[in-house]
């Protein structure tokens, strides 16, 4: 029998386990894609501690995407008016590091900047951080979990003093009442869903309660399903902390001894009794009530949440009133308790740890702390000095950099930003202004090629060795099983080989990604995240291992405590947690008599992000074959809508056409669509056509799921509408090139 592999799933935050089997197996034939290429069979893990051996079809299917429309060479041109051409690794780098020169004497260091993704393993995460805020001076560093989760680490920050979810997938199986808000966990998050499912199935005196303007999967599954007004979370939060405090089901010792600002907290929620709360909402008051009664009964409360807390202009504080909630029962550092940000991106969570959004450094530290600063210039060998006290550009700013001059440099590795940032048609237009893009990444083509001087092969999953952390903070060590396509590269090698050019030999010498990753783990030390105990060495002998993982732990050590804040001491400056006093605002952008409806964006099942993986795999286009917009049947009577019509969609930004799905599973007032669909794969269907880049003050997060628009019949199915079965990509077919040939 030919050996398997055991890796990581490279897709949602769960982080489920994978054993991966080479195509050619003794006695079996050889399974292939539809493109004849051999496929690597892919199943679940059963001594993977997160996931158990369950898998979804993103993971089970894999294997399929791995070979398809991959970028093999790197690509060079000099305006986007001309078609690519293939050059050398050496004439490529030379052209990025060069043009990153000039822009640094010319411009400043941040006119340079870099947008990541949580598909870049932690390795890459960290020599980013290193090539960009320690030797080129500015913090230019994003990723796309600023549109992911940027809200959470906020109100981690704010309300514990560090970023870190304090609890671990164990704890879906031991809470009496799991509350899950803004998200849709069945579909998004599957296997942590399976688990509290059967845990919620085989105990009756488990709650569940989903919060949720459409009835998804997830809420058909609840006890109690609140189909809230979009934009009122912390109205809802606030009225049950009202009634929880009328009733007197409060810890008054755990918010004495371990917390601040309960009494301006109080004052607050007094403004939000059920009467209030039911009316804002759109809820009945006995469904407001039963809800506060779930949680007044429930020993240990778990609650859960996603992008439809974190993606709002109230993102932290809708963050921070959902945990005002477990500091007030003292439902945290326990089994079966806490607040529970679900992770989107497979290794969100490592980007967190080394650093990966522009106002963090390293082993979760801020840049405005000089001492945080200090520490970490002393690691990388580099002058007092060296990072910058002022935070870089966050996403949405590095899109307003390039239409202002600001931006000169443009580095974007896995991810795919003409797709998935906000205002889609103002982010391309920017685009196409940059004086010099890079984007580095394994498929061609993607939507955000179109707007690259230069393309750079980029290895992944399955072609490289690192390290990803899930949700719960396990780290596994996903190796290289599989060589890449032509001339591929893994990410942190390529950006090396930039620091090289650059100068900063010294600090680029690193031998492989097991030195990259014992760099990183250094300065870990003593911080939350304390990583120090663990290497590729010990993660490929004992398999995954949650953190903190100090040096000299063992792995029984390691399992006695999976729970942040056992000793209910915080990581703030006197060890206590800090309540959060928040109004609600609502939408940033509400409705009025010409956008009347609140349109709301989400994932599908079996799609991931913008199908740069997906979109290439036959059984997931079968399950997803086109994008449907979600409209209640009282709305789409009031505009001429019929089902499996065409709609068109239109907010004060733009227009995107859909199929429409009339179905009573969505509140009155609300639609929905699914954010999966560019360019390449249904021209006039993109959800970011309608959405505003309104954000969030505290984490800097977009609005992307709500915003007004009006909808009304499109007649016929457009002519540019192309499905991604079958047909030829936009994107390829505009550039006369076929991905193979690259």
């Amino acid at each position: 029998m030919v050996s398997l592999s055991k890796t990581l799933c490279p897709y949602c935050g769960v982080g489920c386990g994978l054993e991966v089997l080479p195509p050619a197996q003794p006695g079996k034939p050889v399974a292939r894609d539809s493109e004849g290429n051999p496929v690597w069979q892919a199943r679940g893990d059963r001594d993977h501690p997160s996931s158990k051996g369950m898998v979804c079809v993103k993971g089970a299917t894999i294997g399929e995407s791995l070979s398809k429309s991959r970028l093999k060479h790197p690509m060079l041109r000099d305006s986007l008016d001309e078609p690519f051409r293939r050059v050398s690794w050496d004439e490529a780098l030379d052209r990025v590091a060069e043009r990153i020169q000039a822009a640094h004497s010319t411009f400043g260091p941040d006119a340079i900047c870099m947008y990541g993704s949580g598909q870049l393993q932690t390795e890459d995460y960290y020599i980013a951080q290193k090539l960009l805020k320690g030797c080129l001076g500015t913090n230019n560093f994003d990723a796309n979990s600023r549109l992911c989760m940027s809200s959470a680490v906020a109100g981690y920050i704010q309300s514990f003093g560090s970023d870190g979810p304090p609890c671990c997938y164990d704890d879906l199986e031991r809470t009496d009442c799991a509350f899950l808000i803004g998200t849709n966990t069945a579909e998004c998050h599957p296997i942590v869903f399976n688990r509290l499912r059967k845990h919620h199935k085989r105990t009756r005196k488990v709650k569940l309660i989903v919060v949720d303007p459409r009835r998804t999967p997830t809420a058909e599954a609840a006890d109690l399903h609140l189909a809230i007004e979009p934009g009122t979370d912390i109205d809802l939060l606030n009225g049950i902390a009202h009634l929880l405090l009328r009733w007197g089901f409060i810890d008054p010792v755990f918010v004495d001894e371990c917390t601040r600002g309960f009494e301006k907290f109080a004052e607050v929620i007094s403004h939000y009794p059920p009467e209030r709360v039911a009316r804002t909402c759109g809820l009945r008051i006995d469904d407001v009530v039963q809800a506060a009664r779930y949680w007044a009964r429930a020993e240990r409360v778990l609650s859960l949440w996603s992008m439809g807390m974190n993606q709002s202009s109230e993102g932290t504080a809708k963050v921070r009133t959902l945990i005002n909630l477990h500091l007030m029962t003292g439902d945290i550092g326990k089994p079966g308790a806490g607040p529970f940000s679900l992770t989107g991106q497979p290794n969100a969570m490592g980007g967190r740890e080394a650093g990966g959004l522009a106002h963090i450094l390293p082993g979760y530290r801020l840049v405005k702390n000089p001492q945080h600063r200090a520490e970490v210039e002393r690691g990388w060998g580099l002058p007092p000095g060296s990072i910058s006290p002022i935070p870089g550009r966050p996403a949405w700013d590095m899109i307003t950099g390039l239409e202002t001059g600001e931006v000169q440099v443009f580095w974007v590795a896995a991810t795919n930003p003409a797709v998935s940032m906000p205002d889609i048609e103002r982010t391309k237009s920017a685009l196409r202004r940059s004086p010099f893009t890079v984007y580095q990444d394994a498929y061609y083509p993607t939507e955000t090629a179109d707007y690259a001087h230069v393309l750079l092969p980029a290895a992944q999953w399955s072609e490289k060795t690192g390290a990803m952390t899930n949700s719960e903070r396990v780290v596994t060590l996903c190796p290289t099983f599989r060589q890449p396509p032509g001339e591929a590269r893994p990410d942190w090698e390529i950006m090396v080989e930039v620091g090289r050019r650059l100068g900063f030999t010294e600090q680029f010498d690193l031998a492989n990604s097991a030195a990259v990753y014992a760099e990183f783990v250094a300065l870990t030390r003593d911080r939350l995240c304390d990583c120090t105990g663990l290497s590729h060495a010990r993660l490929a002998a004992e398999g995954p291992i949650q953190w903190p993982c100090p040096k000299g732990m063992t792995a029984a050590e390691n399992q006695q405590s999976k729970r942040l804040y056992e000793d209910l001491r915080f990581k703030t400056g006197d060890g206590r947690a800090q309540f959060a006093a928040f109004h609600s605002r609502g939408l940033a952008e509400p409705t009025d008599s010409g956008y009347p409806l609140v349109l709301t964006t989400g994932r599908l099942y079996g799609h991931w992000h913008t199908q740069t993986r997906t979109g290439r795999i036959d059984k997931i286009l079968k399950l997803h074959p086109e994008p449907e917009l979600e409209i209640h049947p009282r709305d789409a009577a009031d505009w001429g809508i019929e089902d499996k019509t065409w709609v068109e969609a239109q907010s004060r930004r733009g227009a995107a056409r859909f199929r429409a799905k009339v179905t009573r599973a969505i509140a009155p007032g609300t639609v929905f669509v699914p954010m999966h669909w560019g360019a390449l794969w249904a021209e006039q269907s993109e959800a970011n056509a309608l959405t505003h880049p309104e954000s969030c003050p505290a984490s800097l997060q977009p609005e992307l799921k709500a915003c007004a628009v009006c909808v009304v019949p499109a007649g016929a199915e457009p002519s540019a509408q192309q499905s991604a079965a079958g047909k030829r990509p936009a994107v390829l077919a505009a550039s006369g090139q076929d991905a193979g040939s690259l």
